[in-house]
């Protein structure tokens, strides 16, 4: 397959968590579990929780303000806004609507995109191509997730797994001075696992009542065993087929970036591919599963620490609820 030349790029990054903590010692209390079970299980020792007054709009929005002016871009430059959540303020208006009018950036396309965890690598590439077709030349790409709102704390299997937090990029065309270029990407659904990771009321196949609070319902609720057997076989398959597609071996690869849903599963896929665990980006251990933000998040953290050098290649790979799975080669 021969790819064209790279149309798009990353014209600015930046993430955002919250600064309250869960720690496995508080988890300690509230279920019958202990921090070596949740580590070697998860890899997770604490998780962020957002505050009262904050919703997934709040920390998207500083992700977003970080992104633009990381990008040098003023949100009047915006013509779209495509958010990756899984827990937005509300059913509707979209998150992405409540952040455009508190950016003031009126009159752009603006809407959520619902593919779990899988939302931000969505958002990017359906944002490329909108800009790689001429539509758009400046689009923001937020993925931002409040779980902790939608965790059962009486379930272990899954209380222990998720925190909160946002990520965002502003793409752009390639040919902007200082842009990271999107090489290629995919994007992929089963949707005949989608009873293995979702949530199973609040919509109109179970409204809300008292009897789907009473329940729990509203709380994700997650086959563990199934994921995880699903995850390890389909994410190093995604990214090898990525690689391939795009002529690239995994030894030309620098950084492996995976959504931070549990470490085993990120060095089993390190392992197939041949990247090392050195080589893999993780913060799983300080922020848990943050779904549609994991992505930016840990990209964030690595390129502000000085570890991503011009040139290197990235593989970002990501799997959750649909389920839904999507990979993208970023030369940064």
């Amino acid at each position: 397959m021969s790819l064209p030349a790279p149309r798009v790029a990353i014209l600015g990054l930046g993430a955002y968590a919250p600064e309250a903590r869960i720690t496995n010692a508080d988890l300690e209390k509230l279920v019958d579990t202990s921090d070596a079970w949740i580590v070697e299980r998860s890899g997770i020792r604490e998780r962020r929780k957002a505050a009262p007054e904050q919703a997934a709009s709040d920390l998207g929005l500083m992700a977003a303000r970080m992104a633009l002016a990381d990008a040098g871009c003023d949100p009047s430059e915006l013509e779209a806004i495509y958010t990756g959540t899984a827990s937005g303020d509300f059913p509707f208006p979209s998150t992405a609507c409540v952040m455009q009018a508190k950016l003031g950036c009126i009159g752009g396309a603006a809407f959520d995109l619902t593919a779990a965890c899988a939302g931000f690598l969505y958002t990017v590439a359906l944002a490329h191509d909108s800009i790689a077709s001429g539509r758009f030349k400046r689009v923001l790409c937020v993925g931002t997730e409040v779980l902790t709102r939608i965790t059962d704390y009486n379930d272990r299997g899954t209380c222990i797994l998720f925190g909160d937090g946002a990520g965002a990029v502003v793409l752009g065309p390639a040919d902007v001075p200082g842009g990271h270029r999107i090489l290629h990407s995919r994007i992929h659904a089963d949707g005949r696992q989608g009873p293995l990771l979702h949530q199973p009321a609040g919509g109109s196949r179970n409204p809300a009542s008292h009897a789907t609070v009473d329940a729990h319902d509203h709380s994700i609720r997650m086959e563990g065993r199934e994921v995880f057997k699903f995850a390890v076989r389909t994410i190093p398959e995604a990214v090898e087929r990525l690689l391939s597609e795009a002529g690239v071996k995994g030894s030309d690869v620098r950084w492996l970036v995976p959504h931070q849903m549990n470490t085993r599963i990120m060095q089993a896929a390190g392992e197939r591919l041949g990247i090392p665990p050195e080589r893999t980006m993780i913060n799983i251990d300080r922020y848990g599963n943050t779904s549609s933000a994991s992505i930016p998040l840990v990209l964030n953290e690595y390129v502000k620490a000085g570890k991503v050098k011009k040139g290197d290649l990235l593989a970002l790979v990501t799997l959750g609820g649909g389920l839904a799975w999507a990979t993208a080669l970023v030369e940064w």
